[in-house]
């Protein structure tokens, strides 16, 4: 833990992860630039050919214009000449018949194909609104001379709203008149709108009919707009607006009696009925704790009400007066759009969400059925030739681990906000910081698999593992914890044990059983028959050693002044080594010095001089080698 924090190794990983950040943001921020750019591209690449085909279609609309009227004038002049002919010349008679005929039936088809221009022009313009005051009366869809849609709109806006100030004005005084091809709309000298036959067919109506409706239209907007800014309107206003205070204070006194009405009982009931929270004996929450956090509950839900409260006054209060009647769907689209939109996106995403409950619940399903296999497995009522019952509960947690990533990946597209750049970022940022930060950590994980498949040791077996000896109490993905004989808990990473040797005593020690040896010197005098005689008696007395199969002993060595003996006794007890090993020693002394031989240490030389035999001239009563 201190190498990880220290200096030399912390400061570069938090570059590293500033730099990955970094990364994430710039091809984040970089994506949506990109994107953003490629949608305006597009979207002036679209409006350039949406303006593309209303200037293409417009042309052909002038041009069949100009067509009907050559037809119109052409027509006008057949109808004057056959008036003027005489009525002797049939020939020339019937000619003209014939010729006005077909000029009035093109010009019916000139009318149907402006018609049809005119119709797949709306598609495309949708005309520029004309809004005085706050509402739209008309829509301008074609230019006139000089003057575009746009400065027609204006133009007509600025006329009707000095004619809505203009105390002089009176709305009966506004006329509609036809001035050679056009109809005016005027009060006094003074043109308000003038219009054509485009704006008739672009209206599908004749150009008498269209100035007399948008006559209605300009009298009815003026009219709406000096009763709504009128004195006693406003007065109303005011009155209503008053009102409307008066009831929000209201609410909020209320609010805040409630607010305090309820912290006096919240108060009142600590220690009765607010006792504090306990889960399983354990207090989660005291009285106290549980009071202030009922109460800081209390307090956000106030608040909330307040602020909601004022919130919703002031598009009311705003929906009031002419000027800001605006501002009131505005204000209300920033409260209500967000829940519309979270409403909508719930109800899109429903079947996304019904997709990943159902593979959910299949891979749940599947997790207990492969759980029920494994424990059949691991309690031996199932077998499988080859397949140990210590590999089931292992090799069930890595299928779990297995399908729950397969699940992750199944169910990723459903999830929201999956398809971003943003998501994707963060995802491959947080993949690079798990697999620098866990490189460590992985080694132990496959090493603990790999273990646990060798089926090196089992929990409850006594092991050595390097310099470490004891009782395996404990065997996971990243450490095996060994107790030693001192009741020393040693945890040792997995990566080190598949490092070092292991030697297990309880393997073979049921089967075979384990050997227990000690070595013993004699000098040279002594018989090595009575030596082995003795030895094997020392070992039969001890408890936990077997007597079948028998002790043994072996001569191991030959040296300078003494003779090496190993006693070897098989034992089944491997985990109690440390008294088998102190009884067979005591055992050994008791036995050799009741038959008065001495045991010599490796160093010690006797000297036959005469003198006592080096050991005890009343030796202690020979212990039952019993714990």
């Amino acid at each position: 833990m201190i190498n990880l924090l220290s200096k030399t190794s912390f400061i570069p990983f938090i570059r590293f992860s500033f730099t990955c950040i970094w990364l994430v943001i710039s091809t984040a921020v970089t994506s949506n630039a990109n994107t953003f750019i490629t949608q305006q591209r597009d979207s002036l690449i679209s409006r350039a050919d949406t303006l593309s085909a209303i200037n293409n279609q417009a042309s052909e609309l002038t041009r069949l214009l100009e067509q009907q009227k050559t037809d119109s004038l052409k027509r006008l002049e057949v109808e004057n000449r056959l008036i003027n002919m005489e009525w002797n010349d049939r020939r020339q008679n019937q000619q003209l018949v014939e010729e006005l005929r077909m000029l009035k039936s093109r010009d019916s088809i000139l009318l149907a194909r402006r018609k049809q221009k005119v119709d797949s022009l709306k598609l495309l313009n949708d005309g520029i609104p004309v809004v005085p005051f706050r509402d739209t009366i008309f829509r301008i869809y074609t230019s006139l001379g000089s003057y575009t849609a746009r400065d027609r709109s204006m133009a007509i806006e600025d006329r009707i709203r000095n004619l809505a100030s203009n105390y002089d004005f009176h709305v009966d005084s506004l006329r509609a008149f036809e001035n050679e091809n056009n109809w005016i709309i005027a009060w006094n000298d003074e043109m308000v709108i003038s219009f054509n036959d485009q704006d008739a067919l672009w209206l599908n109506t004749d150009i008498a009919s269209l100035a007399k409706q948008k006559l209605a239209d300009i009298k009815q907007s003026i009219t709406k707009h000096r009763d709504e800014t009128s004195l006693k309107n406003l007065l109303n206003a005011l009155l209503r607006a008053a009102l409307i205070l008066g009831v929000v204070a209201a609410l909020m006194f209320g609010i805040n009696k409630i607010a305090a009405w309820l912290r006096r009982k919240l108060i009142a009931n600590q220690g009765r009925r607010l006792r504090g929270i306990q889960i399983r004996g354990y207090q989660l929450l005291s009285p106290n704790k549980q009071v202030k956090l009922l109460w800081s509950l209390v307090t956000i839900g106030k608040w909330v009400f307040i602020l909601l409260a004022i919130y919703l006054t002031l598009p009311m209060l705003f929906n009031l007066f002419p000027s800001t009647r605006g501002y009131a769907p505005v204000l209300l689209s920033y409260f209500l759009n967000p829940l519309r939109e979270i409403g909508e996106s719930i109800v899109a995403y429903f079947p996304n969400l019904i997709t990943i409950i159902v593979i959910c619940l299949v891979f749940r399903y599947g997790l207990k059925v492969l759980k029920f296999f494994a424990n059949e497995l691991h309690n031996g009522s199932l077998q499988i030739n080859g397949f140990f019952p210590d590999w089931a509960l292992p090799t069930y947690h890595i299928l779990r681990v297995l399908l729950l990533a397969f699940l992750m990946i199944v169910i990723f597209p459903y999830l929201p906000g999956s398809d971003s750049s943003i998501f994707k970022g963060v995802s491959v940022f947080i993949g690079v910081l798990f697999t620098f930060s866990s490189a460590g950590a992985l080694g132990n994980v496959v090493a603990g698999l790999v273990l646990t498949y060798m089926r090196s040791f089992s929990i409850g077996d006594r092991i050595k593992i390097g310099d470490v000896s004891g009782d395996i109490i404990e065997k996971s993905l990243l450490v095996t914890r060994v107790r030693t004989t001192k009741n020393e808990v040693i945890s040792i990473p997995n990566s080190q044990v598949m490092n070092s040797h292991t030697i297990n005593y309880s393997a073979d020690s049921q089967e075979k059983g384990l050997i227990i040896h000690t070595n013993l010197t004699m000098s040279y005098e002594i018989p090595w028959q009575n030596v082995q005689e003795l030895a094997q008696k020392a070992a039969n007395n001890v408890v936990y050693l077997e007597k079948d199969p028998p002790a043994f002993v072996l001569n191991t060595s030959l040296d300078d002044f003494y003779v090496t003996y190993q006693v070897n006794a098989y034992t089944k007890h491997p985990n109690k080594q440390a008294i088998i090993y102190s009884e067979l020693h005591k055992n050994l002394v008791d036995v050799f010095h009741e038959a008065g031989i001495e045991l010599l240490s490796p160093h010690y030389r006797a000297v036959r001089d005469g003198n006592d035999l080096d050991m005890p001239k009343s030796p202690t009563e020979k212990p039952s080698g019993k714990n």
